[in-house]
């Protein structure tokens, strides 16, 4: 949807693009100097694989002092973007045949890294009425012998569903009966979220060895381009991890590990800046989708996305005559008809909804809400 967006953009149509994960915000200066300095203290050549040592131990603390997690820096493998930390973490764990449990919806390269590494997805089903979390006995209900990984995300792209102590420490009570089972928690939106404090389900000991937390800086500091994320893991994981990455791409940048110590270093006083105006952002998204009819959406608890149920205008034609069947057809409408880029929820495992992103100004915001409730009001049954 991005790329047709832009295909459009490019004709001269302004389009407004709601579909692309990151922020709106420049990287911090304090980062960007940071950068600026490690290339003149010639920071250029190849940097260890796992990552510096300096910002190993810079995630280390962050771990401590902002989650009260204790883990070493030979638990911590940095690498080439959050995304890389999954797929490292999949490719290590999971044999042919291995089952991963993935709730839906789920960020859309998931079930893929699961296919690469020939184990097989097994989606546990959710719906807006659940705030898209799962329940233990779902989870339970979801387990087989194969079953080697469970992955997830809190707060969750594409619905900004962020679990509670309380939710994960339920869950915690099924997976202590399976200590076969790892644990893949993807917390990159971390910092993004508008309820007391983020909660890891690493923070519960009976499961702690089999967690693997997979993290990194694109979202909280605005650092997407930078490609920097990390886990951390038990021991034995982080060096499976260490040494697929020492074959593959090696140690990742050493100008944005630089950068990360210190992001990581020197506090969140522009991550918080950047929550408030998600925060605000939020409450407008929410105040024009419900202003839409047919449209059912609940108030997401993190992250930068709205995930509305839209089913009710599957079956509309457009003035052509074209029959909107899916959500895939219905975000290509809305791109042709009012010119906004969503995406269709098919592509998160879950084909009523689309997914809205509000890293945008409000002004940009408001007008394609705008756009999007003219558009659908066109649609005829």
């Amino acid at each position: 949807m991005t790329k047709l967006g832009r295909e459009l953009a490019s004709k001269g149509i302004n389009v407004i693009s709601l579909s692309v994960g990151e922020p709106d915000f420049n990287t911090p200066d304090n980062v960007k100097d940071a950068a600026k300095k490690a290339l003149d203290e010639n920071y250029t050549r190849y940097s260890p694989v796992p990552g510096y040592p300096e910002l190993r131990q810079a995630i280390v603390n962050k771990l401590k002092n902002e989650n009260g997690l204790e883990y070493e820096p030979s638990q911590i493998v940095v690498s080439t973007g959050a995304k890389q930390s999954l797929s490292n973490v999949i490719l290590t764990l999971i044999n042919p045949g291995d089952e991963v449990i993935i709730p839906t919806p789920y960020w859309v390269s998931y079930s893929e890294m699961v296919v690469l590494a020939e184990g097989k997805s097994v989606f546990i089903d959710t719906d807006i009425d659940s705030d898209f979390k799962i329940t233990p006995e779902q989870l339970e209900a979801a387990i087989t012998p194969r079953t080697k990984l469970f992955m997830f995300s809190s707060p969750c792209n594409p619905t900004g569903s962020v679990y509670s102590k309380d939710e994960l420490a339920a869950l915690v009570k099924v997976f202590e009966k399976y200590p076969n089972i790892f644990i893949l928690s993807d917390e990159i939106y971390e910092h993004i979220n508008f309820v007391d404090k983020h909660e890891s389900i690493a923070q519960f000991e009976s499961v702690r060895e089999r967690v693997i937390i997979v993290n990194g800086f694109s979202k909280a500091f605005a650092m997407t381009g930078w490609r920097l994320g990390y886990i951390a893991a038990n021991k034995e994981i982080a060096a499976a991890n260490d040494k697929l990455q020492g074959q593959t791409t090696s140690g990742t940048c050493s100008i944005a590990q630089r950068a990360g110590i210190t992001a990581y270093h020197d506090g969140l006083e522009s991550v918080n800046e950047m929550k408030e105006a998600f925060l605000r952002r939020r409450q407008l998204v929410y105040d024009l989708l419900n202003d839409i009819p047919g449209v059912k959406t609940n108030l997401p608890e993190g992250a930068f996305y709205f995930f509305p149920e839209i089913s009710s205008f599957f079956g509309k034609k457009d003035a052509n005559g074209n029959v909107i069947k899916d959500s895939s057809d219905l975000a290509l409408y809305l791109l042709n008809e009012g010119h906004v880029a969503t995406v269709g929820g098919d592509s998160f495992g879950n084909n009523n909804y689309i997914r809205l992103s509000y890293a945008a100004s409000d002004e940009a915001l408001k007008e394609a809400l705008r756009r999007i409730k003219e558009a659908l009001g066109k649609l005829s049954s």
